[in-house]
């Protein structure tokens, strides 16, 4: 039985491993459906609709204002989570030392809120296969082949790790995302009854196909990224990430939980003018520490002291 585990985790590394090879398959894949999703809505459904005159072309417009808008919000999103970096450790980064007591931050265990009960356990956490020391929040991503910054998971829709430095990139990926699917569901959503009907459906065999095949991949990535955004939500809600989630399941209380307004802060920043863009104010991020990924704020109750 044992044997059979070991053999499952070797197999699941390997598969983790081999993701490296997708590359632009994916991007590739993500820019089919949207290509997909264009032809239907506005080439083959709301773009002729223009001419038709009255409320038809209101509704059009709307439609392709909206579809226009979102879909350029969503593709910056994507392509910002893409190739953005999402952090790695600086060469030769040491842990900052408190000048009044001579010490190291320790980052083992005091970060789940325990209170480490020998020198052993307050060693700075370090990563055996970079060769390096790691900072607070930093995980080894084995598809990436290095340590990530606040790493959250190895995305391959993105070809990316999301970390601190692309994350904020990921979670407007994911809203822009739901709204544009869910739109291209509601648009289409009356063609789609129509497949089922007595009547003739206007249209060739080829467009009707994109229009069906549009409004069923468009549904489904609606419905799945809604359950996704929703746990990112929450995720963001408590100042932690997917891999910190399922480590600190068993603890009591969260160091870097800051409360809701500050912890979306840490994310998105203050400026609210940048809060669903894929980018940040240059004040937020000389004032924001941990939009660089080194440094996060914490509750001063749990820095140390017993609880």
């Amino acid at each position: 039985m044992c044997r059979s585990g070991v053999g499952m985790a070797w197999n699941v590394f390997k598969f983790c491993t081999a993701l490296r090879g997708l590359g632009s398959i994916m991007i590739l894949l993500v820019l089919g459906v949207v290509g997909v999703s264009y032809y239907a809505v506005v080439l083959s459904s709301y773009g002729p609709a223009l001419l038709h005159g009255g409320l038809d072309t209101l509704v059009s417009l709307v439609v392709l204002i909206l579809f226009h808008g979102l879909l350029v919000m969503l593709l910056w999103s994507y392509f910002s989570v893409v190739f953005t970096d999402p952090g790695g450790v600086p060469p030769n980064w040491r842990p900052v030392y408190d000048e009044e007591t001579g010490v190291a931050d320790p980052l083992t265990a005091s970060e789940f809120g325990a209170v480490p009960s020998d020198e052993e356990e307050c060693r700075i956490r370090f990563c055996r296969k970079c060769n390096q020391l790691k900072p607070p929040r930093c995980h080894h991503c084995s598809v990436c082949g290095r340590c990530v910054l606040k790493m959250d998971h190895h995305c391959v829709w993105v070809v990316n790790c999301v970390g601190a430095l692309n994350y904020k990139y990921f979670l407007l990926f994911l809203f822009y995302t739901f709204l544009e699917t869910t739109l291209v569901s509601l648009s289409l959503l009356q063609h789609f009854i129509a497949f089922f009907g007595d009547g003739e459906i206007p249209g060739t065999p080829g467009t009707l196909a994109t229009t069906f095949l549009s409004f069923v991949l468009n549904l489904a990535f609606a419905l799945s990224v809604m359950g996704f955004l929703i746990m990112h939500i929450s995720l963001v809600a408590g100042n932690t990430t997917t891999i910190e989630a399922y480590e600190k399941r068993t603890a009591p209380k969260w160091r870097y939980d800051l409360g809701r307004r500050r912890n979306f802060e840490q994310v998105f920043g203050t400026d609210k003018r940048y809060w669903f863009v894929p980018a940040y104010s240059e004040e937020d991020i000389r004032r924001i520490p941990a939009l660089q990924g080194l440094d996060y704020p914490s509750k001063p109750d749990l820095d140390g002291q017993e609880l």
